[in-house]
């Protein structure tokens, strides 16, 4: 017999570490042609950080996105980053690229003020052109300002650094700790199929819907949603790394012993959602989010399995065994 069940889960998470102490440095760099260099130290592991960070550059220097190019090859030359993990990269480096592009901007002013016989003041930076406020004859495109700084001479290169406050010790005795930068929030609802005699649970449909302050790319952030949701029901349904616990002997040593979902284990219907709270002291009013898509389903799932087959599965992943389990539990009780 199969029988459906709807769950419900909520979940927040911070971006960055707990605490404080989480630096990111950022460098905005003129080149002769008049295009630019953004140097960071966080590392693109697919969640699509290069491109978040230069849209915030292009958009706070009035550049188009294809004038700036993201170098992150290395370490030893590349400013710092405390690492690409806690879905910090967003609000840590995108803060840090927002001050290097005010330290680029007041060093272009100052350029041009004297080259377009003005105040600094009076200068603005748009459209790939730097100009005097209301006289937009007197303007250079970006390329021109390339040209004339860098064979004049001149080396232009914004910095900028963001840490959120300094490293706090946590009460050994609670575990309190300040959560200093900023907190996502989330909820999701599941529908399951639970296959009685076999014990196979279908994921039907999920519903999923996130407060991230700003959503700066909503195409990434929906792939991060979507992808996030198939970790969650592998997690909930497959994934199980030591299935002997609590021994330490992980009894997986392939793919074939350890089973993550793939798309045919996605459910029929997604349904994905974002409400923007801008954060005052995100880039742009973002959050960071990226983790949190992965573990609202899980508990959402299982509730959902509870609601279906009315007793509860509490170990992870609900695999056919543990629920054929538990159904024969609960005949013992009846």
């Amino acid at each position: 017999m199969k029988k459906r069940g709807i769950g419900i889960s909520c979940n927040t998470h911070p971006a960055g570490l707990k605490g404080g102490g989480d630096p990111s440095q950022a460098q905005i760099r003129l080149k002769p042609d008049g295009t630019l260099d953004l140097l960071v130290g966080a590392v693109d592991i697919g969640q699509g950080s290069k491109t978040i960070l230069r849209q915030i550059a292009a958009d706070e220097l009035g550049v188009p996105l294809e004038a700036i190019t993201v170098n992150n090859f290395d370490t030893d030359i590349g400013p710092m980053c405390t690492g690409t993990f806690a879905s910090r990269v967003t609000f840590m480096d995108g803060n840090a690229v927002i001050r290097a592009a005010a330290d680029f901007k007041k060093q272009i002013k100052e350029w041009a003020a004297e080259a377009l016989e003005a105040n600094p003041a009076d200068i603005e930076m748009a459209d790939n052109k730097v100009f005097v406020k209301g006289a937009p004859a007197k303007a250079k495109t970006m390329a021109e300002v390339g040209g004339a700084v860098n064979w004049g001479g001149q080396f232009i290169v914004g910095t900028g650094s963001f840490i959120p406050g300094p490293g706090q010790a946590f009460d050994p005795a609670t575990g309190k700790m300040t959560a200093i930068a900023s907190l996502a929030f989330g909820a999701c609802v599941a529908e399951v199929e639970v296959d009685t005699e076999t014990g196979v649970v279908e994921v039907l449909k999920l519903v999923q819907v996130y407060e991230i302050g700003k959503a700066i790319n909503p195409l990434l952030c929906r792939g991060q949603i979507n992808g996030g949701a198939m970790m969650g029901i592998g997690f909930a349904l497959t994934e199980d790394f030591a299935p002997y616990y609590p021994s330490p002997e992980p009894a997986t040593e392939n793919l074939g012993d350890y089973i993550i979902a793939t798309s045919a284990d996605m459910p029929r219907e997604m349904v994905w959602d974002i409400v923007e709270v801008p954060h005052p002291n995100g880039p742009r009013g973002a959050k960071g989010f990226s983790e949190m898509t992965s573990s609202a389903a899980p508990p959402a799932i299982l509730s959902a399995i509870h609601d279906a087959i009315g007793v509860w599965v509490t170990d992870y992943p609900a695999t056919p065994e543990r629920i054929l389990r538990a159904l024969e539990g609960k005949k013992d009780k009846d």
